[in-house]
């Protein structure tokens, strides 16, 4: 059975303006636009754009700003709102139409660079094709956005920006087009990922990965870490985001109906049963608890959730948060640990991973027996296959195309700050201002 999400998406294959259909009244030709505008589909689409554009712009920015030092906050916020504008940018130019136009399976073409045909009246399902371009934006903005936390307090400014351009085109857009363009074979095949467990978190951890290792780490690392310089800046920013997340799921049905509703509700429950699960492992870890912990818990929580969120139940919400909260928490330590790759603030661990077990849970939770809504394939295991399928080739093209990235990424602006800049901090040696003053 497909989704919500999959039937409104098969119209993204067409993206046109309303048709006119000639229809006899009487003796009268009368024109009818179709498909109609639904002002409760539009107005839900425009909520929903803002408040993902809220995860980033400030949520994403204030959670990992938090989690630096002092003296590296403000390069935090820089690449941030660099990322989102020059995201913002390319999207209009040509990612939006390389993303979902074509009938390629792998990729999309330039038929609506800069928006060519685009225009008021033109539609996506029930709502206007300027709302669907605008709420996929805020997704190609806040994607690179999480691929900061793996290279902060060490990576050049100039690189930051080259290799986030070049990821979008070579990383996102394409599995965009795979996944949810109405000709991708993922999109076909029956792939399960209402929001990005593949499109956003996989792609964004196995990069954040590839990239902390050919970075290198940090100086200090991994012995004389300092703690974050702000907790409660953390908090506010983790609390942004969970509010903006209903936006990023729920959202994602592109209407406003009952399955948003489902979507909305586990998003939430996900979230708070990973937050508490993390919570509790730490306490009996290091014998108190933590608010860093506890809010990082949720993130894991919420990108969990963001493949399954429109196929399962409340019950699967609870079992993919409990098993976010314990997983991603050791996946940590695992990376920094075990990997020793400096990973800075656990990219991988708590969004690869955790879009990984949400992508792969979603294949049996999604089961009526479990109070899912359904699966596409005839049983669990075909179903698993195909999300298995999905992930492995998604995974495989992220880390080599990171890899061809990084190496663009040194011949043209050089990847990392000299040992003094990285002492001094970024915040005044790449961008000459300090966020704190004495």
């Amino acid at each position: 059975m497909k989704t919500t999400k999959m039937r409104i998406a098969a119209a993204l294959g067409l993206l046109i303006s309303p048709l006119t259909l000639k229809a006899e009244d009487g003796g009268a030709t009368v024109d009818t636009a179709l498909p109609a505008i639904d002002a409760g589909d539009t107005s839900l689409m425009i909520v929903a754009t803002v408040l993902v554009l809220l995860m980033t712009l400030p949520g994403l920015a204030l959670f990992y700003g938090g989690l630096v030092r002092s003296k590296n906050v403000l390069s935090v916020l820089m690449h941030c709102i660099a990322i989102a504008c020059i995201a913002s940018v390319m999207w209009v130019g040509f990612l939006y139409s390389f993303a979902f136009e074509g009938d390629s399976p792998w990729f999309g073409n330039l038929s609506k660079a800069f928006l060519k045909g685009v225009s008021s009246e033109s539609m996506v399902g029930t709502i206007p094709e300027t709302v669907f371009i605008m709420f996929q934006m805020t997704f190609a903005i806040i994607t690179p956005g999480l691929i900061v936390g793996a290279f902060v307090e060490r990576m050049k400014f100039t690189a930051v920006l080259l290799f986030s351009a070049l990821w979008l085109v070579l990383v996102y857009a394409p599995v965009v087009h795979w996944v949810w363009a109405g000709s991708g074979w993922m999109f076909n095949n029956g792939t399960i990922d209402l929001a990005g467990g593949i499109v956003v978190h996989a792609t964004a951890g196995i990069s954040a990965l590839v990239l902390a290792k050919m970075l290198g780490p940090r100086r200090e690392f991994p012995d004389r870490l300092e703690p974050p310089h702000n907790p409660g800046m953390v908090f506010i920013g983790a609390a942004l985001l969970w509010v903006g997340w209903f936006g990023f799921n729920a959202g994602s049905q592109l209407a406003s109906n009952n399955a948003a509703g489902m979507t909305m509700l586990v998003t939430h429950i996900s979230a708070a049963v990973a937050s508490l699960t993390w919570m509790a492992v730490e306490w009996l870890r290091n014998g108190k608890p933590g608010l860093v912990g506890l809010v990082t818990g949720t993130i894991a929580g919420l990108a969990s959730i963001t493949p399954a969120s429109g196929v399962v139940g409340p019950m699967g919400a609870i079992v993919i948060g409990f098993a976010a909260g314990i997983l991603c928490y050791f996946m940590c330590d695992m990376v920094k640990r075990v990997l020793k790759i400096d990973d800075s603030l656990d990219v991988f661990a708590v969004h690869g991973v955790g879009g990984i077990l949400g992508t792969l849970l979603a294949a049996f939770l999604g089961l009526a027996v479990f109070g899912g809504q359904g699966i596409n394939a005839d049983s669990p295991v075909a179903q698993f296959l195909i999300q298995l399928k999905g992930l492995l080739v998604t995974c495989v093209w992220s880390a080599v195309a990171t890899v061809i990235i990084v190496f663009v990424c040194r011949l043209i602006t050089g990847l990392r700050v000299g040992d003094e800049e990285e002492i001094k901090g970024l915040d005044f040696a790449e961008h000459g201002e300090s966020a704190y003053h004495p």
